[in-house]
């Protein structure tokens, strides 16, 4: 069966790169892995070995383009179990040769077919049952599973010998196999829903076409549900799902009870909420079904004539992302914000900042709005995770620092939507404006410091007049954000009269614009020289406090930084030689 992990593709160089875009066309949410310092990709690796196997623990597939045999020889120490590995194909950087080398039973196979077909290819598959039989019976197909792995290797081994064999139940790929049938063949392939593991002279696959159904949930879910399963003779791993009523979407222990029995969770809008797992499951399922033995109140196990489709059935719940995207740069992104972004099914924010999160996969969609729109943004975002949507909303920045964060809770909390409150709701940090203006800088944030936005939209101008003065007469290195725009022309300079009544003139300014994004640019001045002509709504304002200081050095001609002792601190230091406690 083919992993619901997107695969990684691993290049050593540039010269595989073009070949890996066409891959990686072929999977939604794939990256592209290069060794750092020889080819700009998705992501980077320091060292090829240890990256590989780092991935293959974590159950992700590999497309790896370079010789198979560096591919087994970087594996080699984390080889085991076989019914565990993910699927690893080894692929010419130019494309001439696609090599499915581990995961049989993840569907390496399929992928290497794939893979082949985007490149134009042959795959070069070595599987014997799969090329004498056109179909590896050990990896059935979505919505089917294996009962046992060890039963299923004698009896692919006896077939390979010359056995013929017999289907039982309803199978329509093996249809189109090329298997060797006989009515009185002594072995048999039987497709059913019941209890068993087979034996030595039958493979037994289970049609994943069970739904259970509940209306609450509790602790004892997943038991029960086990219960009514083992009371109807039914396997558990023909369970295709777990079907809840809608109302029921922020229940944390019906997605324990999912995750125990390992399926979907899926749930049901009935208009009028069903008052009986019966009514949930009419409502549920479209495929013909029968009542299974083995329900109780509150509990209805089905049976349908097919294997059961989860993404068929209601919708799952609905998950918010609100990434922050940093200050531009995609070397600036941080990986959970990547992931987030591939894995949502719509997109929201502000179209600038939107236009910033791409590259996007076929099927997202995009919504963008106004700047000044986040409470409506926020709201539209939680209608379509309530759907059951994946939906992100995208800042700049990080989302937690003047940014849509906010406007995400506040919506939640002044909603009385019980489904909003049903919703998976993620904050995914980002690099803020200040701390990339800072790095390029030097570590002008390296003691106490605030950040504060001089725009007076969402708050009165005299609140900021007096949070300016209490930081600067507590010494605070400060960072302005929204520093001013051709609505608000005057600020900037009031707000610098301020500091001028409370700093010394030589007090260090570093202003930073659009850092992180094509056209940066960062430069440095003191209070006493600073005009506002210099600054507009995209620069980053960093002022120092009275210890910050400039030394010679770094990509600008000079680092600033603010040292962490401070002067009196630094004289008890030197008393009573203790030092001040560090940061973890």
């Amino acid at each position: 069966m083919a992993s619901l992990i997107p695969p990684a593709i691993v290049i050593l160089g540039p010269s595989a790169l073009a070949t890996a875009r066409k891959i990686q066309a072929c999977y939604a949410g794939s990256r592209v892995h290069g060794l750092q310092a020889r080819v700009a990709a998705d992501e980077a690796y320091a060292s090829l070995g240890e990256h590989l196997r780092a991935l293959y623990a974590q159950g992700t597939p590999l497309i790896v383009l370079c010789a198979a045999g560096i591919v087994i020889r970087c594996l080699a120490p984390a080889l085991a179990s076989k019914g565990a590995e993910p699927p690893v194909l080894a692929v010419a950087e130019d494309g001439s040769a696609v090599v499915p080398l581990l995961g049989g039973l993840a569907g390496v196979n399929d992928m290497a077919r794939e893979i082949a077909a985007a490149l134009e290819v042959s795959a070069a598959i070595t599987t014997s049952g799969e090329l004498r039989f056109g179909t590896c019976l050990l990896d059935p197909p979505d919505g089917y599973v294996l009962a046992s792995l060890e039963h299923g290797k004698h009896f692919v081994s006896d077939l390979l010998a010359g056995e013929s064999t017999r289907i039982e139940g309803h199978a329509p790929w093996l249809e189109q196999a090329n298997l060797p049938q006989a009515p009185g063949a002594r072995l048999s392939i039987r497709i059913s829903e019941q209890l068993g593991t087979g034996t030595a002279d039958e493979l037994l696959i289970h049609p994943r076409c069970v739904v259970a159904a509940v209306l609450e949930g509790d602790e004892q879910t997943a038991a029960r549900v086990q219960q009514a399963l083992q009371d109807a003779r039914i396997a558990p791993l023909s369970l295709a799902a777990l079907v809840a009523p809608h109302r029921t979407m922020n229940d944390a222990a019906l997605r324990q009870a999912a995750d125990t029995l390992g399926v979907p969770l899926r749930f049901v809008e009935t208009g009028v909420e069903a008052s009986d797992s019966h009514a949930l499951l009419n409502a549920a399922l479209r495929l013909p079904w029968r009542r299974l033995d083995g329900s109780e109140p509150g509990l209805a196990l089905a049976s349908c004539a097919a294997p059961v489709d989860p993404a068929q059935i209601g919708h799952g719940r609905g998950s918010l992302s609100v990434v922050g995207l940093g200050p531009g740069s995609a070397d600036l992104m941080v990986p959970a914000a990547r992931r987030a972004l591939d894995a949502a099914t719509d997109i929201l924010g502000y179209a600038t900042y939107v236009n910033m999160a791409g590259p996007f996969r076929v099927g997202q969609q995009l919504h963008t709005s106004d700047n000044r729109e986040e409470l409506q943004r926020a709201r539209h975002a939680f209608e379509l995770a309530s759907l059951g949507r994946s939906v992100a909303i995208v800042s700049s920045g990080d989302p937690g620092v003047f940014a849509m964060a906010a406007a995400v809770l506040e919506a939640l909390d002044n909603s009385d939507d019980a489904a909003w409150a049903g919703v998976e709701l993620n904050i995914v940090p980002g690099v803020s404006a200040a701390f990339a203006t800072a790095a390029q800088a030097g570590a002008p944030l390296g003691h106490d410091f605030c950040l504060l936005s001089l725009s007076d939209n969402l708050k009165p101008w005299s609140v900021i007049e007096t949070r300016l003065r209490h930081a600067a007469e507590a010494d605070l290195v400060m960072a302005f954000y929204n520093p001013i725009s051709r609505a608000r022309p005057w600020q900037l300079d009031r707000a610098l009269e301020i500091l001028r009544a409370l700093r010394t003139p030589d007090t260090v300014v570093v202003l930073g614009r659009d850092i992180g994004r094509p056209g940066a640019t960062l430069n440095s001045t003191t209070l006493g020289m600073l005009r506002s002509e210099q600054v507009d709504m995209r620069t980053m304002v960093i002022v120092g406090s009275s210890t910050t200081r400039r030394i010679p050095g770094g990509p600008h001609g000079e680092w600033i930084y603010t040292p962490r002792w401070y002067p009196d601190a630094k004289d008890a230091v030197s008393q009573t030689g203790i030092e001040p406690a560090k940061d973890a």
